[in-house]
């Protein structure tokens, strides 16, 4: 292992591949997408997240992030 670090990780975000800085949270991800917390369900590698762990749960390479903006109407 040579312990190098990069500067990117490699994500799959709805469907398509993005670029992120190692380490990034859920929360974070959301703030760097504009979206409003409040109006999103997020699903990490087939599994929902809820709310409340969004600032714990890290990405990693390779992660499949869906996110589900809810839209009121009527």
């Amino acid at each position: 292992m040579s312990g190098k670090r990069t500067n990117s990780i490699e994500i799959v975000l709805n469907g398509e591949r993005k670029s992120v800085r190692p380490e990034l949270t859920l929360v974070e991800l959301l703030q760097e997408l504009e979206i409003d917390p409040a109006r999103v369900a997020v699903e990490l590698d087939r599994f929902i997240v809820r709310a409340p762990e969004w600032a714990q749960t890290r990405l990693h390479d390779g992660a499949e992030v869906e996110i589900v903006q809810f839209v009121g109407g009527g």
